[in-house]
C-alpha cells in the first residue's frame, strides 16, 4: 500500500509550524539514519542529535528549540514523539476488514454480530455472544457464550475468549491473548489439590491494547478488571480478581498475582513481579526484574535487585552477601562492647 501526502497535509494534520516547502510529497516514515527523500523522521531522544546533519529525510519533526540544528524542512511541534504517533496511522499498511462473515465462520444463531462487523475464516462464536458495529474478529478466533465485544473493536488471528469476557470500545487484542481463562485457584485437603469453580468473568475497558501471547485469567468471584486506557506487552500474565486502574501500561513479562490491585496511571517496566493481595497507589513507576513483595503507598519509582556487573565482581558481591547476617551480628557485638567500653569511661569521668 502507498500512501502519498503533501508536507503542507501534514502541518495541518499536527497543528505543526511549516518551514519549508509546502508541496513536499511524503511517502512514509523512518529513522533519522534510513530515512529517504520521501520520508518524515523525527527527533525525540537528544542522543540522535548527532544523525541530523547527514539525514536524507524530506522533513524532520523537531522542538523549536532545535530547529537551529537542522537546515531542511521542519514540522515544528512541541512532542516530536507524539507528533510521530499521531501520522504513523496514516502510513499503516495493515489490511483492512470487510464487513461480513466469513463461510467457514461457525456463528451461533443466537449470537449478535453487526453488520457492519467482519468475522474471519474459521472463527468461532458461540452462543449468547455480542459483536457491535467496526469490530474485526480475525481469523480462527474463539469468542465464548455471552461475551461481548464493543465498537471498533480488533481482534488479530487465533485470540481466544472464554464465556463471560465482556470488551469495551476500540480495544485491540493480539494473536494468542487468552482472556478469561481460569485462574489458579486450589484449596489443599490433606496433601491433595481441590479446584475451586472460577465463577467471575473478565472485564476490559475503552481504548485497550492486549499483546501476544497476554493471560488474563477470568476472576474467582468478582470479575477481573482491567481499567480504560491500559497498555499491556506481550507476555504478560494477569491472575484472578486483578484489577488494574485506567492508563496504566505494562512492558512485557509482567507477572501479577491474584487479587492485586495497581492503581491509575502506572508503569511497569519488563519482568516485573508483583505478589498476590497487595495495592499498588496511582502514579507508580516500577523498574524492570523489580520484585514487589508488599503494598506501595506513595507514588513515585521503586526497584529491586541488583544492577549488572562484570562477573568477577558479581561473584564477589555474592559471596559478601551470602556474609551479610554474620557480618551484621558481628557488628552488634560491636556496638554493645563499645557502648560497654565508653559507659565505663563516662563513670570513670563522673567519678
Amino acid at each position: 500500500m502507498t500512501v502519498s501526502i503533501k508536507l503542507g497535509q501534514l502541518a495541518e494534520v499536527l497543528g505543526a509550524t511549516l518551514r519549508g516547502a509546502e508541496d513536499k510529497e511524503i511517502t512514509g516514515l523512518a529513522t533519522l539514519q534510513e530515512a529517504g527523500p520521501g520520508h518524515v523522521s523525527f527527533l525525540a531522544n537528544p542522543q540522535y542529535r548527532k544523525f541530523l546533519a547527514d539525514t536524507q529525510a524530506c522533513a524532520v519533526l523537531l522542538k523549536p528549540a532545535d530547529a537551529e540544528l537542522f537546515a531542511g524542512n521542519a514540522l515544528l511541534v512541541p512532542d516530536p514523539y507524539l507528533a510521530y504517533a499521531r501520522i504513523s496511522h496514516l502510513f499503516d499498511p495493515k489490511p483492512k476488514a470487510v464487513p461480513g462473515v466469513h463461510p467457514t465462520a461457525i456463528v451461533a444463531q443466537d449470537a449478535f454480530v453487526d453488520p457492519a462487523a467482519s468475522v474471519g475464516a474459521f472463527a468461532v462464536i458461540e452462543s449468547g455472544a455480542r459483536i457491535s458495529a467496526g469490530v474485526t474478529i480475525g481469523a480462527h478466533c474463539f469468542i465464548g457464550e455471552r461475551c461481548e465485544i464493543g465498537e471498533d473493536g480488533w481482534l488479530a488471528p487465533r485470540v481466544t475468549l472464554y464465556h463471560d469476557v465482556r470488551i469495551g470500545e476500540r480495544v485491540v487484542i493480539q494473536s494468542g491473548a487468552v482472556l478469561g481463562g481460569e485462574g489458579f485457584g486450589f484449596a489443599n485437603e490433606k496433601g491433595i489439590w481441590r479446584k475451586i469453580a472460577q465463577i467471575g468473568g473478565v472485564l476490559v475497558g475503552d481504548d485497550v491494547e492486549i499483546g501476544v501471547n497476554t493471560a488474563i485469567d477470568r476472576g474467582a468471584l468478582a470479575d477481573t478488571r482491567i481499567g480504560n486506557g491500559v497498555k499491556l506487552d506481550n507476555q504478560i500474565q494477569i491472575a484472578h480478581n486483578v484489577q488494574i486502574g485506567d492508563h496504566t501500561a505494562m512492558a512485557a513479562c509482567v507477572g501479577i498475582s491474584g487479587s492485586t490491585k495497581i492503581g491509575k496511571h502506572c508503569t511497569l517496566a519488563g519482568g516485573v513481579g508483583l505478589v498476590g493481595h497487595i495495592e499498588i497507589c496511582d502514579g507508580v513507576f516500577i523498574t524492570g526484574m523489580t520484585m514487589v513483595t508488599h503494598s506501595i503507598t506513595e507514588p513515585g519509582a521503586y526497584s529491586s535487585g541488583t544492577a549488572m556487573q562484570p562477573a568477577a565482581e558479581w561473584r564477589k558481591s555474592a559471596a559478601r552477601i551470602r556474609k551479610i547476617d554474620d557480618m551484621a551480628r558481628r557488628l552488634q557485638k560491636l556496638e554493645k562492647m563499645v557502648e560497654a567500653v565508653t559507659s565505663g569511661v563516662n563513670a570513670s569521668s563522673d567519678g
